[in-house]
């Protein structure tokens, strides 16, 4: 019996429900316990590329580690939605595709309990040589789904991008928005259990971004996972359960959306204006 309980709390499913076999009670949607991401920094830049590996072959080559996230440990319970603040550097997309898998942490643990659509990064996921109609199908098959699953899905999803004039030219000729608006396409209609979003809504003209405010506010309604990295206060206050605010890698607010923000502002100096997303 005990061996059965192991199991059910490591297993992932489309339904996001996993449970205690203990208590009854769902598990978190993500777990991070003392998670830290390191990396080595060149302290010298060479003049060219075999320069470098010929001082990398003689041990010559100066790096430091520089820890990008540092002990952070924090649960996301399951229909939460979560912003993630902080400034430039603090630590929030690392932190972001730690969840993802996209980093294996240098230390700590990080658990998902869910399917998981990741929107961290514009392209992330994408082969540039392929047309934005057999990326749909790459990105499908990526997070899981059948060939078959995917043709149903195509035309919603090339409606919400508003991409058919464009949808079988290949995606290097793109624009950054013509990018993002085909991965959020792709994400909310393979409707996953947690969704990462990385500052999806810088990108795009204001008819797009209201497009996705409002199908986030509805995956918000369903009680969906939501990570949510933004610089817009207005968004994390209007829209978000909780807040958690980053500075040098660490988390150093936790908790109601409004007092975050609050916190962040005084760390920043001075009053910000928050941006606006309606």
């Amino acid at each position: 019996m005990q061996d059965a309980c192991s199991s059910a709390l490591l297993q992932t499913g489309r339904s996001g429900q996993t449970g205690d076999c203990e208590t009854g009670l769902l598990a978190p949607a993500i777990r991070i316990s003392h998670a830290r991401q390191a990396f080595r920094v060149i302290r010298e830049r060479p003049d060219t590329l075999r320069e470098l590996f010929a001082r990398f072959l003689r041990h010559k080559v100066s790096y430091y580690s520089f820890d990008a996230v540092r002990d952070v440990s924090f649960e996301v319970p399951q229909g939460q939605t979560l912003a993630i603040l902080g400034r430039n550097g603090s630590g929030k997309s690392t932190l972001l595709k730690i969840i993802a898998g996209v980093y294996k942490p240098t230390g700590g643990r990080v658990e998902v309990n869910g399917t998981i659509a990741p929107l961290i990064e514009i392209g992330a996921g994408f082969h540039p040589e392929l047309t934005g109609r057999e990326n749909i199908l790459l990105n499908g098959l990526l997070l899981g789904y059948s060939k078959r699953q995917m043709l149903e899905r195509e035309a919603r999803i090339i409606e919400f991008a508003d991409l058919a004039e464009f949808i079988d030219v290949p995606v290097k000729q793109y624009s950054s928005g013509m990018y993002m608006r085909l991965a959020f396409a792709v994400a909310i209609e393979v409707d996953p259990d947690i969704l990462l979003l990385d500052e999806v809504l810088s990108v795009g003209d204001l008819s797009f971004q209201q497009k996705c405010v409002e199908r986030i506010k509805r995956f918000h309604d369903s009680r969906k996972t939501i990570l949510f990295v933004t610089h817009s206060l207005d968004y994390a206050t209007s829209f978000c359960d909780r807040a958690i605010l980053m500075e040098s890698g660490r988390v150093i607010g936790d908790g109601n959306p409004q007092a975050v923000v609050d916190l962040y502002q005084t760390l920043l100096g001075h009053e910000c204006a928050p941006a606006s997303l309606h």
